[in-house]
């Protein structure tokens, strides 16, 4: 049945991908213009539509940057936001208004001064941000690779190892945001969410496959998550007990938990529970980016019973901090599941050598 769904939506999405094709060919052959900026942009993007895994490769960059000497700083769009233009996140700011993946970084951060601005101008996003902290020496840019207005000094292309671009479609019949030719613009890329036992023939299999799209010797990483222990969400109003452990003492089919996710690709994180132990005896899941209401917690406590924990994402945790939501979730057991990148063989030593050098201290 998809299969003639995908057939049926295919001259539309010949007719999506001959605008972007068009699009391109105007900023490639310079009636369009790119803006450049005296500090270097590093692009951390995809040709599909959500879930690559952007949030936690712009953190490992952000993180390499901060151990270089660097002095970073985010530009996001800030998907989901309430507010509108540009605007560099403060104290004051939350999930609501500037979105949940800004959001995220500025608590990441916080303890680094990374400073964190959205627009849906990149270009006037970077000149507010550059204004007001004219120290960054670099703005790692989340989810820029469609928005030719910026010239990006490196372009970091990310694509899943289950769902690859060389597999897709343009939307409406697939979820590519443009054809499979825009991978050429790519200085970089990465297969992202890989099994961390990924065999070197498979990885070189990947590699043959991907080539036709991309430019010569254009190199190809691949990274895997890397999933931290369960940390209580400060914003629940009681005491929160250790999440218990999954392998000890643990009943038939596993530990009962609860998921709550509102991101577009929640697969990984439930194997990972359910391979530590975890039995998922409901899964509470909505779109990406959903904007959690009081009623979807309530629905929550309808399926939970004492001693369960219930688990979700740190993105996701940014979107429970509201006024509205926080009575609704006392005395609830919430856990975030932190999770970071982890390359496979030397892809992170070899990543690095894509960095721009530190500056050097003034005399």
């Amino acid at each position: 049945m998809r299969s003639v769904l995908v057939f049926l939506l295919l001259p539309f999405s010949w007719v999506y991908a001959g605008a972007m094709a068009l699009r391109n060919w105007l900023y490639d052959a310079g009636w369009k213009t790119s803006a450049t900026f005296a500090v270097p942009l590093l692009n951390v993007g995809n040709l599909r539509v959500g879930g690559t895994g952007k949030t936690p490769h712009v953190a490992w960059l952000v993180e390499e940057l901060l151990r270089q000497g660097h002095r970073p700083a985010i530009l996001s769009r800030g998907y989901g936001r309430r507010t509108r233009g540009p605007r560099v996140a403060t104290p004051a700011d939350s999930a609501a208004t500037v979105g949940d993946e800004p959001w995220q970084y500025c608590q990441q951060f916080s303890g680094a001064h990374v400073p964190v601005a959205v627009a849906e101008s990149r270009r006037r996003g970077l000149q507010l941000l550059l204004q007001a902290h004219p120290e960054t020496t670099v703005v790692v840019l989340d989810d820029a690779y469609q928005h030719r207005a910026v010239r990006p000094t490196l372009n970091v292309l990310l694509t899943e190892w289950a769902r690859p671009f060389d597999k897709d479609h343009v939307l409406p019949a697939g979820r590519l945001r443009e054809s499979r030719r825009g991978a050429s613009r790519a200085d970089v890329v990465i297969l992202t969410k890989c099994p961390v036992d990924l065999p070197a023939a498979a990885q070189a299999a990947a590699v043959e496959r991907l080539r036709p799209y991309l430019r010569a010797r254009t190199p190809v990483f691949f990274s895997a998550y890397a999933y931290g222990e369960p940390r209580a969400i400060a914003a629940t109003s009681e005491p929160l007990v250790a999440a218990p452990s999954a392998s000890l003492a643990t009943p038939p089919g596993g530990a009962p938990a609860l998921l709550l996710t509102g991101i577009a690709q929640p697969g990984p994180l439930r194997e990972y529970l359910e391979g530590q132990g975890y039995a998922i005896r409901f899964h509470a899941r909505f779109p990406d980016h959903h904007a959690f209401l009081p009623t979807d917690l309530a629905a929550l406590r309808g399926h939970w019973q004492p001693g369960w924990p219930i688990f979700t994402t740190e993105k996701d945790a940014t979107r429970l901090q509201g006024a509205d939501i926080r009575p609704v979730l006392t005395g609830l057991p919430l856990y975030t599941i932190p999770v970071q990148v982890a390359f496979l063989g030397k892809g992170a030593a070899l990543l690095r050598q894509f960095l721009p050098d530190a500056p050097r201290p003034r005399s």
